[in-house]
């Protein structure tokens, strides 16, 4: 079954955007994943299709209403069933690389990209949504949030990357940020690629990879740190 990720938007023509190119582009083309982008205001209300209203309780901004934004999530649960359906919102949970190589196990998602003030919620009661962030500052809306996540879950897909080796060894996929990586000239501005990485030893070049991995986790990210050492046997 193919990937799919089904998208509620106010602003459809954002997409596909950059997930259309490079290797991600391509896998769409060749149907290793799909995207359903729908539009939240066709559910809107009135002449107008309205899906917003002011803050019970008074405030700034607008909020989205529970009844257009769950009209939208049924609409699209028909269409893509038995997929987590996600609110992307600063306030969620930070998305990880656990949770991203989960849902790329799936069969899809259901993305709905917040605006305004955010979201009724009671349609978030209601509905049950995911709500999941990408990091402790706030975008405009949820567009920019969903395509990361989706180019995240995607490039997981066998067959999207050329070396499907290659997500098995970058930051994160064993609790550890990725080693520094290289490539010719052998010498550039008094700076030599690191003898071990030219000399053939592929167990050495192993044992090297994981040593900068753990100090720069260690100096970077203590957080992983701490997790990566309490994992250890």
């Amino acid at each position: 079954m193919t990937w799919r990720a089904s998208v509620l938007t106010l602003f459809p023509e954002m997409f596909p955007g950059p997930l259309g190119l490079s290797l991600l582009g391509k896998a769409l083309a060749n149907t290793l994943w799909s995207l359903d982008v729908r539009d939240i205001r066709a559910h809107g209300l009135g002449k107008h299709r309205t899906v917003d209203d002011t803050p019970s309780g008074g405030g700034p901004g607008m909020v989205m209403r529970a009844d257009v934004a769950c009209a939208a999530i049924d609409a699209a649960r028909a269409a893509n069933p038995d997929v987590p359906s996600i609110y992307l919102s600063p306030r969620g949970a930070p998305l990880t690389q656990k949770r991203v190589r989960e849902l790329a196990a799936g069969s899809g998602a259901i993305l709905l990209c917040g605006r305004f003030e955010g979201l009724d919620q009671r349609a978030i009661d209601a509905r049950a949504l995911e709500e999941i962030s990408l990091g402790d500052f706030v975008l405009a809306g949820g567009e920019i949030a969903a395509m990361a996540l989706i180019e995240a879950c995607v490039r997981l897909i066998p067959g999207v990357l050329g070396a499907e080796a290659s997500p098995e060894e970058e930051s994160f996929s064993n609790g550890l940020l990725e080693y520094p990586q290289f490539t010719r000239p052998q010498s550039f501005e008094g700076r030599d690629i690191p003898d071990v990485l030219t000399g053939g030893n592929h167990k050495e070049i192993s044992k090297w990879r994981q040593a900068r991995s753990e100090a720069l986790t260690r100096a970077r990210r203590p957080d992983l740190w701490a997790l990566f050492e309490k994992a250890k046997p």
